[in-house]
């Protein structure tokens, strides 16, 4: 290890060690980080977002190879504690999620927020989404429109899982993420107007007040929403498509209806430090 490395690190090369044996678990296997409460984070970017937000990771994880990455290595020096592990390149190779190892993941406890506030001025249902990249780009598209809350039905897929953590870049950090929800009886409660969107409906998102107290509702790829959740919906809106797609990606989709909102908000020239 090189002499200038924080002290602490400690050096497996052997893919028999148990503690290799372990994390390579974690990161493999969906139902060992829900039994853990534990989330994997791979690369210099969701590291540097999570310690803006939550501090220290709880294990540190660096390849040889990241070692001489200047980022990298300035994030080992400033987190690497007692458990931080400095693995031979093949084994980090085995442990990546990605074709290309980027040098550095971290174990961290997964967020919980606390239970579903009374009052939201505003916030986003998503019901039964099934695409890891769609809920990661919705989860950033909700940050960056300055939406907190996400509540999540149990059909949904995890939003800690490691494909939707990279498609998110970080923003699950920003967010309070409420998995397994009722989202129909989570909608009635709602007070302010409960917007779902459905191809083909007669009024347009640019023509709905979105300016008050809102709740978004956007369902499965392919589904759609339930009828349940429609029915608990204030305005059903469509975004107008001119041209011959016959529809939009849910991401896509809640990204115009969200920026819809930023404008109508007048907030769309302000930017804010993220």
């Amino acid at each position: 290890m090189p002499s200038q490395a924080r002290p602490g690190f400690k050096t497996i090369t052997s893919g028999e060690n148990q503690r290799y044996k372990e994390l390579r678990r974690l990161v493999q296997s969906a139902q060992a980080r829900k039994k853990s409460g534990l989330s994997v984070l791979e690369g210099a970017h969701l590291v540097i977002a999570y310690r803006k937000h939550h501090g220290a990771p709880q294990q540190l994880v660096v390849s040889r190879s990241g070692m001489e990455d200047r980022e990298i290595r300035g994030l080992a020096e400033s987190l690497g504690g007692p458990d931080a592990l400095l693995l031979a390149d093949p084994l980090f190779r085995h442990l990546s999620t990605v074709e290309t190892p980027t040098g550095i993941l971290a174990v961290v406890q997964t967020p919980r927020p606390q239970p579903l506030p009374r009052g939201m001025d505003a916030c986003v249902l998503l019901e039964d989404i099934q695409d890891p990249g769609n809920l990661g780009s919705l989860l950033r598209t909700c940050a960056a429109a300055g939406i907190r809350h996400v509540l999540l039905s149990g059909g949904s897929v995890h939003a800690w899982s490691p494909r939707v953590l990279r498609a998110g870049m970080g923003a699950h950090f920003a967010l309070a993420i409420y998995e397994q929800v009722d989202l129909p009886g989570a909608a009635r409660a709602f007070r302010g107007t409960r917007v779902a969107t459905r191809q083909g409906a007669p009024r347009s998102i640019f023509g709905t007040d979105l300016k008050g107290n809102v709740a978004f509702l956007f369902g499965n790829e392919g589904a759609g929403l339930s009828r349940e959740l429609l029915d608990a919906a204030d305005v059903v809106a469509a975004v107008p498509m001119p041209g011959p797609a016959e529809s939009l990606n849910v991401a896509a989709a809640a990204a115009v209806c969200l920026f819809e909102r930023v404008r109508q908000l007048g907030t769309e020239g302000v930017i804010r430090d993220s």
